[in-house]
Order: C-alpha cells, then sequence, then structure tokens
C-alpha cells in the first residue's frame, strides 16, 4: 500500500514539514511505520480510526495504549461534557479530584494516597523525586532497554542528553535477580530505588513476563535497604489487573506511575504510594498548569467506574487469546515461523528470521490495506470495544497478510 502523492494526508506533511521539525516528532512520527501508513487522522469511534482521506481502520494500537474502553466510550464523554460545563483548567482543583484520588486509593491495592500529573513521563519521573526525597539517597536501579519517559534521565535517544543527567541511575536485566542484587550491591547505601515495568515491552523484542522469583527478589532488595520498588503501571496498568499488575505475584510495590489508559484518551496521569512515602510526596515541588484539570478527571472517575463494574480485564484476556490462537493457528497453515509473546491483551507479533523486519512490514502493509491498523515492532493494544466480531475482522486480514509473506518468503528463496 503505498502513500497517495495527492492525498489530503501528503499534503497535510508538506505542510508540517514547514513549520515542524522534521514533520513530526517522538513515536507518533509515521516515518517510523512501513509505508503506506497515515499519519493524519479524522476521527475514531469505538475500536476504528478514520484518516484524513477517508480510509478506515480496526485499530489494534489504541492511541499507543490511552483508548481502554474504545474511542468516545458513552459513559466516559457523557461525564467529561457534565465537567467541561463546569469548568477544566481553573485556579485549582474541581471536586472530582478528591472524588478520583478515592476512587483510585479503593481501587489499587498497594495506594494509601495519589497525585496526579499530566502524562506518564510526569508520573514516573515523579515517582523517582518521591523515593529519592523520602531516602535521602539518590541512586536508582533500571533495566537496561526499557522505557520510562522521554527526559534525560530515561530517554532512550542520548541526543541532547548529559552524562550528569544520568549520574545516579545503574542497570540491571530485567528477570534476572542475580544482576538485581548486583546493581544493589554497586548503588550500597545511597539507593533510593528500583524502577521497574510491569513486564518487559522493549521495543523490537520479545515481551517477557516477570518472573516471581524476579518479582519478589525485587520487593526483599526494597525491603532490606529501606528504597522504594517503583513499578511503572503507565503501559500496562488496568489492562492486566485493576488492583496492580504484580498483585499476581503478591508483589506490592511503595510507588506506581500511571497514565495512559486511566482516563480513556482524555490526558492524565497519576502517583500511587505508600503511607511512609506520604510525607515526601507532599514535599516535593511536582507540579503543572494543567495538572488538575478537572474534564480528564472526571473522565478518569467514569474510566474506572466502567473497569470496575463491567469485568474490562476478563474481556481483554478473552478476545487477545482468541485473536493469538487463531493467528498461531493460520500461521502455522502458511508454514511461517513468528512469535507471540506478552500479555495476550497487549499482543506483539515478530517473526522468525527477520532482522530488517521486512517480513513484519509486509504483514502490517497488507494487513491495513484490509483495513487492520497493527504495528511492526511495538506492542498492540486491545480495547473493551474489540468484540468477537472485530477479532474474526483482524483474524481474516492476518490470515490474508501471513499468506503474503509465505508467498514472499517463497519468492526470496
Amino acid at each position: 500500500m503505498s502513500e497517495v502523492k495527492n492525498s489530503v494526508d501528503a499534503a497535510l506533511r508538506d505542510r508540517a514539514l514547514r513549520v515542524v521539525p522534521g514533520g513530526m516528532w517522538g513515536h507518533l512520527h509515521a516515518n517510523r511505520l512501513p509505508e503506506g501508513y497515515p499519519q493524519f487522522f479524522a476521527r475514531a469511534e469505538g475500536c476504528r480510526l478514520w484518516d484524513v482521506d477517508g480510509r478506515s481502520y480496526l485499530d489494534f494500537m489504541c492511541s499507543w495504549g490511552p483508548n481502554l474502553l474504545g474511542h468516545h466510550h458513552p459513559e466516559v464523554e457523557a461525564a467529561a461534557e457534565r465537567q467541561a460545563r463546569l469548568g477544566d483548567c481553573m485556579n485549582g482543583p474541581a471536586e472530582v479530584m478528591v472524588e478520583l484520588a478515592e476512587l483510585l486509593v479503593d481501587t489499587v491495592a498497594h495506594a494509601d494516597w495519589t497525585q496526579f500529573q499530566k502524562n506518564g513521563t510526569d508520573a514516573t519521573t515523579s515517582c523517582a523525586t518521591i523515593a529519592r526525597a523520602g531516602t535521602g539517597r539518590r541512586k536508582l536501579l533500571a533495566a537496561r532497554g526499557a522505557y520510562h519517559g522521554a527526559v534525560p534521565w530515561c530517554s532512550p535517544s542520548v541526543v541532547g542528553v548529559t552524562s550528569e543527567d544520568r549520574a545516579h541511575i545503574l542497570y540491571y536485566d530485567f528477570n534476572d535477580a542475580e544482576s538485581l542484587r548486583a546493581a544493589a550491591t554497586e548503588a550500597g547505601d545511597d539507593l533510593a530505588g528500583i524502577i521497574v515495568s510491569a513486564y518487559r515491552h522493549d521495543l523490537a523484542r520479545d515481551q517477557e513476563l516477570p518472573t516471581q522469583g524476579f518479582a519478589t527478589a525485587a520487593r526483599a532488595i526494597c525491603d532490606e535497604t529501606g528504597a522504594a520498588l517503583i513499578l511503572d503501571e503507565v503501559r500496562a496498568g488496568f489492562r492486566l489487573d485493576l488492583a496492580g499488575s504484580w498483585e499476581r505475584f503478591g508483589v506490592r510495590p511503595d510507588l506506581a506511575a500511571w497514565s495512559k489508559s486511566i482516563a480513556n484518551g482524555h490526558a492524565l496521569a497519576a502517583v500511587t504510594g505508600r503511607d511512609w512515602l506520604r510525607q515526601a510526596a507532599s514535599q516535593v515541588f511536582v507540579t503543572g498548569s494543567f495538572w488538575c484539570a478537572a474534564v480528564p478527571m472526571a473522565a478518569a472517575v467514569a474510566t474506572l467506574t466502567v473497569l470496575r463494574r463491567d469485568n474490562i480485564v476478563a474481556r481483554l484476556e478473552a478476545m487477545g487469546t482468541r485473536l493469538r490462537d487463531a493467528i498461531d493457528a493460520s500461521a502455522a497453515r502458511h508454514g511461517v515461523a513468528l512469535r507471540q509473546s506478552g500479555p495476550v491483551q497487549m499482543p506483539l507479533i515478530l517473526f522468525e528470521d527477520d532482522a530488517d523486519f521486512a517480513k513484519g512490514n509486509l504483514f502490517c502493509q497488507t494487513a491495513l490495506a484490509r483495513g487492520v491498523y497493527f504495528h511492526p515492532r511495538h506492542n498492540m493494544f486491545l480495547s473493551a470495544a474489540h468484540g468477537e466480531a472485530e477479532i474474526d475482522e483482524a483474524i481474516a486480514a492476518a490470515d490474508t497478510a501471513l499468506a503474503a509473506v509465505a508467498a514472499g518468503s517463497r519468492t526470496a528463496a
């Protein structure tokens, strides 16, 4: 599927290039995707997107995670509209902030308190700051290759980053308890915290759920040293377990960072924490002019209410399993070797012998031509709007795409 030269999307790209460095920035840049993917979109509804040229897509990126219930969920949007008529960005928060804080503390198992921010990087950075304030120490342990945001202390890019920005970050290997202990030993009595993703979701590699031994070791090291265990829930939060992604391991963090799906597409983030860090959280200066905007908070109350009422996690698991099993079966029929990894509600598909992602790109381009928006390297997301009919539509597109990969492999051979 090649880009239409005279399309509305192409014209917008040309215009943007004149007034925006590179035409676009960050992970939303369509140039990071195979040829043919649109850059600009006109609207979204449920689990579908329409680009500015009128083409529709069954959406498996969910705005890169935020749309957990589906675009324009009626209860969420009604709550947001009611609050918008009253006020949004005011001189201080609205009453809904307290309601949301109470609901979060009641929902998240480890939470004794919460604070709100605007995006995931705000939340992870606030966690790091609170951990340092609460312990009086400097060192943070982070997994090699993990993504915790786009500011100098954790950005995946080193452009514009100095060594001083990361002077107090030490690294370990995810799911390697010995590596984690070695990093903690290196930090010594200056260890403020361990930050860890809910599961390993590094770009362009197999996803990896934590082992019980690794999760237990992370908790034990923090208990032994007085450091804070920080769980980065920005990507996985509310998709695996409403009470917390590590509840299945019986491991609760001291701090957690939340964003993406917390308000179903409205811009909001949160930090939740345990009582021993309450005073530190009240003393650090973290703020933003839009951090207490009331409309996203009203959307978040509605989102959490639906999540708790409708058992959305179970629905995501069921639909994700349906998709994963069918793609495995289709790949076997076509003789295509691939790997699906991570939670089924956050699928990733990688192909064997595909170092240059030629197979992955062909798979995604073919599916896109059938109206299904997959990603060749990044984990995808299901929403509650993906029902059996939508999953079957995706399965049919994936089958056609796998046939194209098989044909391409035979031609190359």
